[in-house]
């Protein structure tokens, strides 16, 4: 005899798979509101970086950046300033829109006084001592995830979307980022940073953020490493966009030079 099956279970099934759809979707439309907000044409700013271990010592670095969107790919320099071990050690990346093609880094070391192409097997590799990977630092494109939205949330007063991420391919550094985005102004508060074996491994606050220009700007990053016990509080100061920057800045060349004041 065939079996008949039930409206009522099917019904049920059937939304269940609808809405976890349109939750994916969700997911990923959120994530690209976030990846294309307005940042400026051109931006600069100068950095306060504080590097705090578990026994509370701190040493303080700053830096100076410039940055360029160029349409189909951006473009951002760093430099530091101080202290003294540091000064000139810079940093280009060239960060693509085309899907597939891998962001093209560089850092420069002037007691080598040559700049070293970071590979992509170097990705995962922190970034002059501070927590945050060199992949953390670069521009990653939406498509290279899956995007689901957990639920909504009020994070500091603020509705958040609750965004879970996962890496397309294997070998990533994160199995997943966990990532509340303020729903008014479409811009990341908070993510959390789970490692391979889905040990909650970072934390990321971003704070202070005020409008400049009238563009959302974070004033205040902390990335918070769990397993190292260590902390990197990064203060931006002197925020500046849509200003001239020479597209001589972007170049090994000039970095090498030590041009870039």
């Amino acid at each position: 005899m065939k079996r008949r099956i039930k409206m009522n279970y099917l019904i049920p099934a059937m939304l269940l798979f609808i809405t976890s759809a349109a939750f994916s979707q969700s997911g990923e439309e959120i994530m690209r509101m976030a990846d294309e907000r307005y940042t400026g044409d051109s931006s600069s700013s100068r950095t306060t970086i504080q590097l705090i271990n578990k026994r509370g010592n701190e040493r303080v670095r700053e830096l100076i950046s410039y940055s360029r969107d160029y349409g189909d790919s951006e473009k951002t320099v760093m430099v530091f300033q101080r202290p003294a071990d540091v000064k000139g050690v810079g940093y280009l990346s060239y960060s693509y829109e085309e899907m597939g093609k891998d962001d093209d880094t560089w850092l420069y070391l002037p007691a080598l006084k040559k700049s070293r192409r970071i590979s992509g097997s170097s990705r995962n590799d922190y970034f002059m001592g501070t927590d945050f990977t060199y992949d953390d630092m670069g521009d990653r494109e939406v498509y290279e995830d899956s995007h689901t939205l957990v639920r909504e949330e009020v994070l500091d007063g603020e509705k958040c979307w609750v965004i879970e991420s996962r890496p397309l391919e294997s070998g990533e550094m994160y199995s997943r980022r966990i990532s509340w985005i303020r729903q008014d102004i479409h811009m990341a508060v908070k993510v959390e940073f789970y490692d391979r074996q889905q040990n909650l491994m970072k934390i990321l606050t971003i704070s202070d953020i005020t409008q400049i220009d009238g563009i959302w700007t974070a004033g205040t990053m902390v990335m918070d490493n769990l397993l190292k016990e260590h902390k990197t509080i990064l203060t931006m100061g002197d925020m500046r966009y849509n200003i001239e920057v020479d597209d001589n800045f972007f170049s090994v060349a000039t970095l090498e030079r030590g041009r870039i004041r």
